[in-house]
């Protein structure tokens, strides 16, 4: 989604969970770990980005790993941090590990993250995420 209508860290991270569970990938329960994990420690990773994702007792509502990226061009204030890009993560067993690890080297290369803000199309954005493996 290019342009998110979430206008708070909360919001974003329901709008991130909600792709998931449209996606079939979690069941809605999902949402709730997220904000859950949210209280706990902040998904806010750096470079405009967060990462919302579910705790660990969650496991066992997420039916398949995948992600959902959601991109906020005004930004977002997370908890005192500008987050223009919300990328939400299910993963099965450890995938969420591979899958940390791999968003963050793509969001440390600032070349790629001003590809993610310029790009006009939802299309554009799996092409430009192919460094994690779902």
């Amino acid at each position: 989604m290019l342009e998110g209508s979430a206008r708070s860290r909360d919001e974003a991270i329901t709008e991130a969970g909600r792709l998931l569970v449209a996606s079939g990938s979690v069941d809605p329960s999902y949402v709730d770990a997220m904000h859950e994990r949210e209280r706990s420690v902040s998904t806010y990773v750096g470079n405009l980005l967060a990462i919302p994702h579910g705790t660990n007792e969650a496991k066992s509502a997420i039916k398949k790993t995948t992600l959902s990226f959601v991109r906020y061009p005004q930004g977002i204030d997370w908890n005192g941090n500008e987050v223009k890009f919300a990328v939400g993560i299910a993963g099965m067993g450890d995938d969420h590990l591979a899958l940390l690890q791999q968003l963050a080297g793509i969001f440390l290369d600032e070349a790629k993250v001003a590809r993610l803000e310029a790009a006009t199309s939802a299309d554009n954005v799996p092409a430009l995420l192919s460094e994690v493996d779902v």
